[in-house]
């Protein structure tokens, strides 16, 4: 088997996040056996698109997609001299999924069969909470929707319009209060029952991180996340050892080499990769290997498109050293409707290990034909 041709596909949602506007792109890998690869990537489609077309097609077109490793190391070889941490790495991500996609497909397993086998019979998930329910104004109607789903533990991010107002340089009593009243409204509604991350997308300076972080230990949040910039780990170990809260990073860091000294220094409780940033499947897999090493638990993050939704099930389903998977109600529910020809939806709060081969899903036929939707096909010269 070998690659005949890349697909590239653009999905423009108009939709923007914390940090603006949010593309998806999709890769069909197409073989000379008719077998179908996809992977995912985001934020930034159209910088995405253009390294898989003139960085890693070349190193892709005419091989075999099944020397997986092989593969990897001859795209991230192909875009390291440059600097690879950014678009080159997100789309590795994207074309890595595919390839594992693929190789459940050519084996007829799920890709979690592939990663080494099911490590339980249903995944762990809290609710990322972009969603109908506004988390400042009626946190308690939100918690109280998702426990009555069967969804014990949420992530909010009460302190970001602080941060932007302040550029994350200082903040006052009356502020930290602002942030602290979603958590300490749900603490009084319902104790300990609905577990809440917190989300700092890393706006803050260290001063300010650390008085934020003492003034939640009394509510014992379930982790602080990305409280600095990913960009100075041994300052985060020191905001580590200033606060006895978990902290978590970073979907923002990529490949095992990203990783590696953020566990060295032990700065996070939690580790926190996306699998459309960090690498791929592959490299996840890797990094939550590496982590097993200093015994520290995985929470995949998982914010992206519909096919990152399904690939971190698979991977979640196999990780013996999970903590839990993220997910968003708002997109399984509503922002995936028609994209896939079969959904991934929590039942009675957990989701279920997803059925293959291979990730077990396709782009329905109609994503092709909507108006937000470009694609292109790079070939192999004949």
């Amino acid at each position: 088997m070998f690659i005949t041709s890349i697909e590239l596909i653009q999905y423009r949602r108009g939709m923007k996040v914390h940090a603006g506007p949010v593309d998806w792109l999709w890769v069909r890998l197409h073989t000379d056996t008719g077998l179908t690869g996809l992977g995912e990537t985001y934020p930034c489609s159209d910088a995405e698109a253009a390294v898989v077309e003139h960085s890693l097609a070349p190193v892709l077109l005419g091989r075999n997609p099944l020397q997986t490793d092989l593969l990897w190391a001859d795209m991230f070889q192909a875009v390291s001299y440059h600097g690879w941490a950014g678009a080159e790495i997100r789309a590795i991500s994207a074309i890595d999924i595919a390839l594992l996609d693929l190789a459940g497909k050519a084996a007829g397993v799920p890709v979690y069969q592939i990663l080494g086998g099911a490590s339980r019979d249903s995944i762990p998930i809290y609710n990322t909470c972009y969603d109908h329910v506004d988390f400042l104004t009626d946190p308690e109607r939100l918690a109280g929707e998702l426990l009555q789903s069967g969804i014990s533990a949420m992530k909010i991010w009460p302190f970001d319009a602080i941060a932007r107002l302040n550029r994350g340089q200082t903040i006052t009593a009356d502020q930290l209060q602002q942030g602290i009243e979603p958590l300490h409204r749900i603490r009084q509604e319902f104790g300990d029952s609905m577990s809440v991350a917190m989300e700092f997308h890393g706006y803050w300076n260290l001063p300010c991180a650390r008085k934020i972080a003492q003034a939640l230990e009394p509510f014992e949040p379930m982790w602080l996340e990305e409280m600095l910039p990913q960009d100075n780990l041994a300052v985060y170990a020191e905001l580590a050892r200033s606060t006895r809260l978990p902290l978590t990073i970073s979907e923002r860091l990529m490949t095992r080499y990203g990783f590696r000294e953020l566990m060295e220094n032990r700065a996070a409780s939690i580790i926190m990769p996306d699998i459309c940033w960090c690498g791929g499947l592959s490299e996840a897999k890797r990094i939550a290997t590496m982590a097993e090493t200093w015994y520290l638990p995985v929470a995949p993050h998982n914010c992206g498109g519909p096919v990152l939704h399904w690939a971190s099930a698979h991977l979640a389903a196999n990780l013996t050293n999970l903590s839990i998977l993220e997910t968003v109600r708002r997109n399984y529910l509503d922002e995936y409707k028609g994209i896939l020809t079969r959904e991934l939806v929590p039942v009675n709060g957990l989701l279920p290990v997803p059925a293959g081969p291979g990730l077990g899903i396709e782009l329905s036929s109609s994503v092709f034909s909507a108006p937000n939707v470009t694609s292109r096909t790079i070939a192999a010269e004949r």
